[in-house]
């Protein structure tokens, strides 16, 4: 299957709140499963999908250096949630929770990852979209892909240890202060900040 066209409607899709996405990949990214959910929001049918990478959802509105923490997260073994934004075959996006897990062989080595995706809080989404604009932004100051990761990967760990957190903690920060205006309005701006000092 040729990679989707980059076209983007800006139409946002979305899907049930007892719904989960799911899909399996080998350890190359390669998917080897989507379920029915997945399959209705991306837009693709099974025989699209099945081996194709798993990058190929990849909306470009998501900051590099997310996916490359969540990759090196996973490779290291380990679970990671985040806040991600998709892009369906049509162009049209959808947001969702997701919570992506290594799975193990016999011998311990990693023979795949597991991921699965629930609809997101839109409080919650509200400020991610803000901040992942101003890791975004930074990007764009710089012509080469690797300039592009290291730059923003440079903002968002400066953000964590400004808030003295992992970056686990911080998206479960997100969660327990959904009510919090004041203090996201000062974690945005701390953000900002940040990216200009940059």
């Amino acid at each position: 299957m040729a990679r989707p066209s980059e076209f983007l409607t800006g139409v946002e899709r979305t899907f049930g709140e007892d719904e989960i996405i799911v899909s399996k990949t080998d350890a190359r990214g390669i998917i080897t499963y989507a379920n029915e959910v997945f399959l209705r929001v991306a837009q693709y049918t099974e025989a699209e999908i099945i081996g194709q990478p798993h990058n190929c959802i990849r909306h470009p509105a998501m900051p590099r250096c997310v996916f490359k923490l969540l990759w090196d997260t996973v490779q290291a073994g380990k679970e990671i949630f985040a806040y991600v934004v998709n892009r369906a075959k049509s162009g049209d996006h959808y947001w969702v929770f997701a919570h992506v897990t290594p799975t193990f062989g016999p011998h311990g080595e990693i023979t795949g990852y597991h991921s699965n995706r629930r609809y997101p809080d839109r409080d919650i989404v509200t400020k991610i979209e803000g901040i992942y604009q101003l890791l975004l932004d930074e990007e764009k100051k710089y012509p080469q892909c690797k300039e592009q990761m290291a730059a923003s990967t440079a903002v968002l760990m400066n953000l964590l240890k400004s808030q003295g957190m992992s970056y686990m903690e911080f998206i479960f920060s997100l969660c327990s202060d959904s009510d919090g205006k004041h203090a996201d309005e000062a974690l945005l701006k701390q953000s900002e900040a940040l990216c200009a000092n940059a």
